[in-house]
């Protein structure tokens, strides 16, 4: 395919699942936050230096695009793994050994546990008469899914909407069990230890004997329905249950019920779409707006005296206040330049802060330059871009990255809007703290 071909479609930008086919043969299949980016990002420029040779080969080869659309990204993980599985798409399957695919794994207990299990696991397991996971091969297992770390973060969404027991969790019965061997066969009663997820909520009571085995495999049945892909079902199936509650003036049952469902149609999975590689130039997509993290740092002190810096996030085009980030500059007084490099140190000190796709700074060349140097020594390649100013400290124009500027002007200007109004309310505090001692 190429991409005049691409431009007779009309995708959504909305999640889904989407199919390179040749003829009737599906090649591949992927998942989107975005069907209309994701598919476009296929038919960049760079595409060979961003993807694997079988990719590249797959989209020369495919002469069609089919799709299907669904209400969230966490939806669209579990289609493409259920796809995949049915079909089997060459380009799929040759680019990973089934043995490195993750699957979902649904232990056959009294009270089942919900794993995540790497294919090597699995199939070795299989072949045991005793299995240490407790499965075989039977509805209890759902994959398999191309991303580990998609999967755990969809299990993470899901568990706060479905409580589940894992390996940590020990039934109460059991905790019971263990005691009494322990002394001397004599039953003792105790009340069990609850563990950690249920202090917070992610475990149904399990290890607490706060559920009944038929209830907990009512939450068991329904985590095995959202993993089949019977979205609707499940979601008929709770608005019954919620009914019937109510009529049995089971109202806390039945506010449960309801909040499942509204959890289902109102899953925020940001999360989900963090890594996705959704960067397209050129052409009309380049206008295509893209969920993205876009970080501005901005210095700011008064003749050398309390000077501060500050990080500022947008997020899918929207300021995450959450994210921002202040810094008392310690190495550098009256330099600006000395100022964010430092700020910007210290911000990669933090590996568990997602790295953007843009690093954006108030200023020129000398502001870049600063900047790009300490990329440059730790070894990170991002898109840098100033925002040079005028006279009256407005925006004049964007340097640097062109393809970045032209993707992502309006977050750019958002970002640095938001890094200057949230570096001087820092640094006037300072300043203010500092007249009243």
């Amino acid at each position: 395919m190429q991409r005049k071909d691409l431009m007779k479609m009309q995708l959504p930008d909305a999640p889904g699942v989407y199919l390179f086919k040749k003829g009737k043969k599906i090649l591949y299949i992927g998942k989107a936050a975005s069907l209309r980016d994701r598919v476009g990002s296929y038919f960049s420029t760079d595409l060979g230096r961003s993807r694997a040779p079988t990719i590249v080969a797959m989209v020369a080869e495919a002469d069609s695009i089919s799709y299907q659309s669904t209400d969230s990204v966490l939806e669209a993980l579990i289609l493409e793994a259920n796809l995949i599985k049915k079909h089997q798409p060459p380009a799929n399957v040759d680019a990973k050994d089934n043995k490195s695919w993750n699957y979902v794994v649904i232990t056959k207990e009294s009270f089942p546990r919900v794993l995540v299990v790497r294919g090597r696991e699995l199939f070795e397991d299989i072949g045991f008469r005793k299995s240490k996971f407790g499965f075989t091969k039977s509805k209890y297992v759902f994959g398999p899914f191309p991303e580990g770390g998609s999967l755990k973060e969809a299990l993470k969404i899901i568990r706060k909407i479905f409580p589940f027991r894992d390996s940590k969790c020990i039934p109460c019965e059991e905790q019971n069990v263990r005691l009494t061997k322990s002394n001397m066969n004599k039953f003792v009663s105790r009340s069990c230890q609850p563990c950690f997820n249920r202090q917070i909520g992610l475990c149904p009571g399990v290890c607490t004997g706060e559920i009944t085995k038929e209830e907990y495999m009512q939450q068991i049945k329904h985590i095995s329905q959202f993993f089949s892909g019977n979205f609707k079902g499940l979601k008929r199936e709770l608005a019954g249950d919620m009914k019937q509650a109510a009529a049995n003036e089971l109202f806390e049952d039945a506010a449960r019920f309801c909040q499942q469902i509204h959890a289902l149609e109102h899953i925020r999975d940001v999360a989900l779409i963090k890594d996705e590689n959704r960067y397209s130039y050129g052409g009309p997509l380049s206008s295509l707006k893209v969920n993205v993290r876009i970080e501005a740092f901005d210095a700011a002190h008064t003749s050398g005296q309390e000077t501060v810096a500050v990080m500022t996030v947008v997020q899918s085009g929207e300021p995450e206040k959450a994210a921002y980030r202040m810094f008392k500059i310690r190495s550098a007084e009256n330099s600006d330049v000395a100022s964010l490099k430092e700020a910007l140190s210290r911000r990669l000190n933090h590996a568990e802060w997602p790295l953007p796709r843009v690093f954006v700074v108030d200023g020129g060349k000398a502001q870049m330059n600063g900047v790009r140097k300490v990329l440059r020594e730790a070894g990170i390649e991002i898109p840098i871009v100033g925002v040079v100013k005028n006279q009256f400290h407005k925006p004049e124009r964007l340097i640097g990255d062109e393809r970045a500027i032209e993707a992502y002007e309006k977050d750019i200007l958002l970002a640095n809007s938001e890094a200057h109004r949230f570096g001087i309310a820092f640094h006037r505090r300072r300043r203010q703290k500092n007249l009243i001692l």
